[in-house]
């Protein structure tokens, strides 16, 4: 049960309303005018609350809720209790999400609050509903759209554009960045930091001046301590919908297409470019200048040495298709047991 001493909440809500929330529909004995409060668990949930079936290997639990709204696939309908509501979901955890954001709506400010300790340019533009915490620093020309919100500490770069709706965490650094709307920046996250340029010779390394910038589509999340090195000439550029992981370093000129997932750990060098909805499972290596089609999965610890066409799925180091990896696994267990 979510702690109301961190998340305020909304609501309550009618079934009915939630059935548009969620974009489900009402099941069977359920009351479309019966009024839920919160949102939990199938274990702990109680007759307020609302709660959902994330897969088959859960059914056991569903069948002993105490929840009082229940989302289900249609084919679970039957495994509800009586004394729980029912909305019917094609995909329940979609629709549990959209509920628990109308419960616990991320908070905002009815007017731009700066706190006395954060420092701000008087050339940056502030919108409408935006919260600047303690230490913040946002520097020269600035522009931060409507309802935002600058964690403690964050350090906003010169001339870096962030659009509506955008969170930037505490101690995260923002510079060389124009973004767009919606976008979370979790705390630590390094954006748009020098790429690692420098051109090897016996007389030693020269520097490569990194003067490229990074840009950021809409509704794009980037996890705690990563690190998104600018483009040298061109721009790094993170398509919209896309979800970034925690702990992720992407290269210099590193492109993705839109709603890709990209999982911590992942390390992708400079100027290799993603298509659409492409995933990069746990600790994947990409190396640079390389292309990965759109659709293309990548398996954890994979290492990726070559172009990927679209929808391949890859796994091992070197990576080979997925298949292929599954008989090398096999063939070896068969000659370890000769």
């Amino acid at each position: 049960m979510p702690d109301s001493r961190f998340f305020k909440k909304a609501g309550p809500f009618t079934l009915q309303q939630l059935a548009e929330i969620t974009q489900t529909e009402i099941g069977p004995h359920s009351n479309a005018d019966a009024v839920y409060e919160n949102v939990g668990s199938l274990q702990d949930g109680g007759e307020k609350d609302v709660s959902f079936l994330l897969s088959k290997k859960y059914v056991a639990d569903l069948e002993t809720t105490k929840a009082g709204v229940c989302i289900v696939s249609a084919e679970f309908v039957d495994k509800v209790p009586e004394t729980s509501a029912v909305l019917i979901a094609t995909e329940p955890y979609r629709s549990y999400g959209l509920a628990a954001a109308a419960f616990y709506p991320n908070e905002k400010s009815e007017k731009t609050v700066v706190h006395p300790r954060a420092v701000v340019a008087d050339t940056a533009e502030i919108g409408e509903g935006t919260r600047i915490d303690a230490g913040a620093v946002v520097g020269e020309n600035v522009k931060i759209g409507k309802n935002g919100h600058i964690f403690p500490n964050a350090v906003i770069g010169d001339n870096v554009i962030l659009g509506d709706d955008c969170i930037v965490g505490a101690n995260a650094s923002v510079q060389y960045t124009i973004a767009g709307n919606k976008v979370y920046i979790y705390p630590g996250a390094r954006i748009g930091q020098d790429g690692f340029g420098f051109f090897m010779s016996p007389k030693g390394h020269t520097k490569i001046p990194q003067l490229g910038r990074v840009i950021i589509g809409n509704d794009v999340e980037i996890g705690a301590n990563t690190c998104l090195d600018r483009g040298a000439l061109g721009d790094t550029v993170i398509g919209d919908g896309s979800r970034l992981d925690n702990l992720i370093q992407f290269g210099h000129n590193v492109q993705t297409g839109k709603c890709c997932v990209i999982v911590s750990q992942v390390g992708v060098a400079g100027s290799t470019k993603m298509g659409d909805f492409v995933v990069l499972a746990g600790q994947a290596g990409v190396a640079g200048h390389l292309n990965i089609g759109s659709g293309a999965q990548i398996a954890a610890q994979s290492g990726i040495l070559r172009d990927v066409e679209p929808m391949e799925h890859l796994m091992g180091s070197p990576a080979v298709p997925l298949k292929e990896y599954m008989r090398q696994v096999a063939t070896l267990k068969k000659l370890i047991k000769r």
